[in-house]
């Protein structure tokens, strides 16, 4: 598979004809959740029992094939690599694990004597099992995607065993399409485990560098014999900083591994290697990738700038894929400057340059197609590019690299007056909004003292130490979701809807007060989404009908449209928990989905600094605040799960972020009085990076997730001293599992070893939105037990007052 010119493209001047040609387009993935979620349908219904193995296994070869054929449409050359072959069940980097055999030993039934983990064992480390937790979940680099985290100790197993990979390019080849595999590589695998239980201090994943890489030597001997062109190896751990070992040993690992698996192996023994890595600029890990014998580097244009002319010279040599096209935004390119951006790459590498143009990451954080966005107007579509539209960007962006801009000059024209009518629109800018974020002085962004705090709202609430409450959301049932659809059909009517709301409230008030927990929630049956519910009564926001993304595994969510200045037009959230308050003695958080989260599970406007949009965002929800504690609602939750998330994956950006995502966090809670207690919460991430902003972010309880991952945030909890009350969860509802009394006895005995008793909340980990009632109810019962029993062992003055309403 020797290079050969191809029409339109840079031809075989100054090329090495030992490299297979590699298409001038790309995209370095795709969604893989199919245009009408036939991922999720498929693997939900195996896991409830609906449909047999052979029943998934064939729909999940269905959606393969559609998304190549798709692609295909869409204008990428079935024969070339153009298409990648990313496809996964569930989670990509739980796809590298069960690829190199590494699975923990609390799950090693599972592995069969060669070496592999069938399908339902793959979903059992993702999904846990009877007493066995599952994987544990995170966020994945700055996005809100989460992958599962392996777990690798001094003798996990690593070993190339699953030729899945070779069997998806067989099944592609078969249909006459050559795919580009796909998977996460070495270096970014072990830098995103963890280390194994048992495993002696000191130990890293990255230890077993050398053996990863001897399996990964496999695997690419395994897809040169199956005739794959090229492999993808994404290694978005070398634009990051924030690893828990100096950034000298990640760019050590990095020439380590791609010596032996680009220098030593050679073709055709292997693929050609196109390593991407995406998320920002590569930085001091460039000239690493551009010594090494690599034949492809992926440079993330969009979040990071052109690399300087001497390090772009040094790529002269490689295949240099341009992420011109933002794979994880959906507003259209402009065209003109990434021309711009690909003309002084193609200038910078000098003569001979080899660019092919792509996204800047795969596309799997973006919705299919905004064309079938029919109920948006045709303005707000016009200014907007899902996955197929940014396909179609990166062929017009090559046409136009390889003829010239006239080749393409009514296109370019197009786009360019479409992103100009966006910026032009009269609610991209409201006056109102603008003139009272200047209007704001120091002392809105400030509260009470926390002792003073403290004091009024014991006073208010008397509640017990070791408060049990839930972190929101509860099961929203097959009837909810009826009543939503019906209200959508016209076949409700509004006041039908609200009554059933209502009913649905009283029930999940009914349920907490039995199952006895101290602090109460009103179930948010009323919300679709925790952001496209305050999306679709805010301006300056839109909503999707099919915009839907992965969020993990079988979980998805529409991520509302951000494209003008944020207003509340009213009250959003007061009737609800306000109904919920009138039924019960017991204290009713009012729950909101804070500003940072609110802009980082959005699709947010690119035309002004995020930090401006989150305090517009948070003026909304200050005014909510207000009109709750006007109801008498004594407790607010502004939820941030996103906060780490956003966290810049370089060290010397960080501050700014921290700093306006704080600021916007107490514009929205300092108007609150003292006796209003604010709680926040946050999940899925490691915390430790920011546990100072948390800190001041001066809530006055913080629940945070902690089950998966046994409670060892609160080491860095306890070395940060911090001096408010918090909430580490202790039931993981990311599993279908329920722990038993003893088992959340335990957590709790850890949390209090760490934490002051009278710091300390009892609650799960996150809402409880996407699990059953039996399974809810069952886990919160042994929650209330387990928060009792250890009450019970407390010395009289830590138990505190247990007031009438517990």
């Amino acid at each position: 598979m020797t290079t050969t010119a191809r029409p339109g493209g840079d031809g075989d001047a100054g090329r090495d004809r030992t490299v297979p040609w590699f298409p001038d387009a790309t995209v370095l993935g795709y969604p893989r959740i199919g245009a009408n979620r036939e991922l999720k349908k498929a693997v939900e219904a195996f896991w409830a029992g609906r449909s047999e193995l052979d029943d998934l296994l064939a729909a999940l070869e269905s959606l393969r094939r559609e998304t190549r054929g798709r692609l295909a449409r869409l204008g990428l050359p079935p024969g070339d690599g153009s298409i990648p072959g990313d496809f996964s069940a569930y989670d990509h980097v739980l796809d590298a694990a069960t690829t190199l055999g590494a699975v923990p030993e609390r799950f090693a039934d599972l592995v069969a004597e060669d070496g592999t983990v069938d399908l339902p064992g793959y979903f059992t480390l993702a999904r846990g099992d009877g007493e066995r937790a599952p994987l544990e979940l995170t966020k994945w680099f700055d996005s809100n995607y989460h992958y599962l985290v392996p777990e690798i100790g001094p003798d996990t197993p690593l070993r190339y065993g699953d030729d899945r990979l070779i069997f998806k390019f067989l099944e592609a080849a078969a249909d006459g399409v050559t795919t580009r595999p796909v998977i996460v590589g070495p270096v970014t695998f072990l830098l995103l485990s963890k280390p194994a239980a048992g495993a002696p201090a000191g130990f890293h994943p990255l230890d077993r560098l050398d053996d990863a890489v001897a399996a990964y030597a496999d695997q690419l001997r395994a897809l040169g014999v199956a005739g794959a062109p090229w492999l993808q190896l994404d290694e978005p751990a070398l634009v990051s900083d924030a690893w828990d070992v100096p950034r000298a040993r990640v760019l050590a690992a990095a020439e380590r591994a791609y010596g032996a698996l680009a220098g030593e192996l050679g073709r055709p023994e292997r693929p050609a290697l196109f390593v991407s890595a995406g998320y920002g600029p590569l930085g001091d890990a460039l000239p690493v990738l551009a010594r090494s014998a690599v034949e492809a580097v992926g440079l993330d244009l969009v979040r990071g700038p052109l690399p300087p002319a001497a390090e772009l010279a040094t790529l002269a040599r490689k295949v240099v894929v341009a992420g011109v096209v933002d794979g994880r935004n959906v507003w259209r390119t402009d065209l003109d400057a990434a021309l711009g951006v690909l003309e002084r790459l193609r200038a910078g590498i000098g003569e001979g340059a080899r660019v092919a143009v792509a996204t800047s990451t795969s596309l799997l954080h973006v919705p299919h197609d905004a064309a079938r966005e029919k109920h948006l107007s045709r303005e707000l579509r016009g200014w907007l590019a899902f996955a197929d539209q940014k396909v179609e960007e990166v062929l017009l962006l090559a046409d136009a690299v390889a003829g010239g801009r006239e080749a393409v000059a009514t296109l370019l024209a197009e786009a360019a007056a479409a992103r100009r009518a966006g910026r032009a629109h009269p609610g991209v800018r409201r006056a109102g909004v603008r003139e009272r974020l200047a209007a704001l002085t120091d002392a809105a962004f400030a509260r009470a003292p926390y002792p003073e705090r403290r004091a009024a709202q014991e006073a208010r609430l008397g509640l017990p130490a070791l408060p049990t409450t839930t972190i929101g959301s509860f099961p929203q049932t097959a009837e909810i979701r009826r009543a939503r659809a019906a209200l959508r059909r016209g076949t409700m009517s509004e006041a039908e809807y609200r009554q059933a709301m209502r009913a649905e409230i009283e029930q999940v008030v009914r349920l907490q007060e039995r199952l006895g927990l101290d602090v109460l929630v009103h179930g948010e049956a009323e919300r679709n989404d925790m952001v496209q519910y305050f999306a679709e009564l805010l301006d300056g926001f839109a909503a999707t009908e099919h915009g839907w993304v992965q969020s993990y595994g079988s979980r998805c969510t529409r991520p509302a449209i951000l494209w003008g200045d944020v207003a509340r037009r009213g009250p959003m959230t007061v009737e609800w928990t306000g109904h919920a308050a009138s039924l019960t003695d017991r204290p009713v958080k009012g729950m909101l989905t804070g500003p940072v989260t609110i802009l980082a599970w959005s699709f947010v406007r690119d035309d002004q600094p995020p930090g401006e949009t989150a305090l517009q965002v948070a003026l909304a929800l200050r005014d909510e605040i207000a009109d709750l504690e006007a109801a008498g609602i004594g407790i607010v939750q502004v939820d941030e799960p996103a906060l780490r998330e956003l966290l810049p994956l370089r060290a010397a950006e960080r501050q700014d972020y921290l700093d306006w995502s704080v600021r916007a966090f107490r514009l929205a809670t300092s108007g609150a009085p003292a006796h209003t207690q604010i709680h926040t919460h946050l999940c899925y991430s490691e915390f430790g990076a920011i546990l100072g902003a948390i800190d001041r972010l001066d809530a006055d309880v913080t629940s945070i997730e902690a089950a998966r991952s046994r409670m060892e945030v609160l080491a860095d909890i306890r070395r940060a001293g911090f001096g408010r009350q918090i909430g580490p969860g202790v039931y993981d509802i990311h599993s279908p599992r329920v722990p038993s009394v003893d088992e959340l006895k335990e957590l709790l005995a850890t949390a209090v070893a760490a934490v002051p008793p009278g710091q300390l909340w009892v609650n799960p980990d996150c809402g409880l939105k996407t699990r059953g009632y039996e399974e809810v109810t069952a886990a919160l019962e042994h929650l209330v037990a387990a928060a009792h029993a250890v009450r019970a062992t407390l010395p009289a003055p830590e138990r505190g007052e247990i007031s009438t309403l517990s």
